[in-house]
């Protein structure tokens, strides 16, 4: 297990669970299984910590009706919570290369867990350095488009395949529980059974890319 695999799988255990997992009610955990049954359950043992977000304001009746990929108020008001957190990140955070977010309007996570990863710069990732950005941070929370969870299950599901059909067989399977979709990937990221920063790796990251849905990349 190298160095850097424990810093960017610890990063994206911090990152994902802080941003995308309030609002789409995910619990990323730290999980146990067996590496030869993939397709088992798992039993969750640890659950990251997530900053309070407030509340959202009373949403239009017609507003969880949208088609995905249409445009709206709410998506736009998302993008915008994006760009403001991500300019008090660089202006005031200590992170003046955070980068913008994905066409889609989500964070690149890519980027981010490999700024994460370097050396000193994973404390203030997330919420900036001393909490300078953290109201911020909450306000991309609450305006980010809730997703299905059998949906993103199914989706994460599909991406598992994926993986282990182009080489990493130690990729786990996504799971159900409480009616929320909790992400597969390392069985232990504590202890990781593959390297994510292997050329074999990264090749079938590119491959399986599209069986996620938008927000859901970075997340396994």
């Amino acid at each position: 297990m190298s160095v850097n695999t424990t810093s960017r799988t610890t990063a994206r255990l911090r990152l994902t669970a802080l941003v995308v997992l309030p609002v789409l009610a995910f619990s990323m955990a730290c999980v146990g299984g067996d590496d030869s049954n993939p397709d088992g359950a798992r039993k969750d043992t640890a659950i990251a910590e997530v900053p309070a977000a407030p509340d959202k304001p009373d949403a239009s009746p017609t507003k969880s009706d949208e088609k995905p990929g249409a445009r709206s108020d709410s998506r736009s008001a998302f993008y915008d919570a994006q760009m403001t957190y991500i300019e008090c990140m660089r202006a005031k955070g200590g992170y003046p290369d955070f980068p913008d977010p994905r066409l889609n309007g989500h964070p690149d996570w890519d980027k981010i867990n490999a700024i994460g990863s370097q050396p000193g710069r994973n404390q203030g990732i997330r919420g900036g350095r001393n909490g300078v950005c953290v109201e911020q941070l909450q306000a991309v929370s609450a305006a980010t488009p809730k997703i299905d969870q059998q949906k993103a299950y199914e989706s994460m599901l599909a991406h598992a395949h994926c993986m282990r059909d182009n080489g990493v067989s130690k990729f786990v399977n996504p799971t159900m529980s409480g009616g929320n979709a909790q992400p597969g990937g390392q069985s232990n990221p504590m202890d990781p059974a593959f390297d994510e920063e292997s050329p074999a790796y990264k090749k079938a990251r590119e491959a399986c890319a599209s069986k996620l849905l938008d927000g859901l990349d970075g997340m396994q």
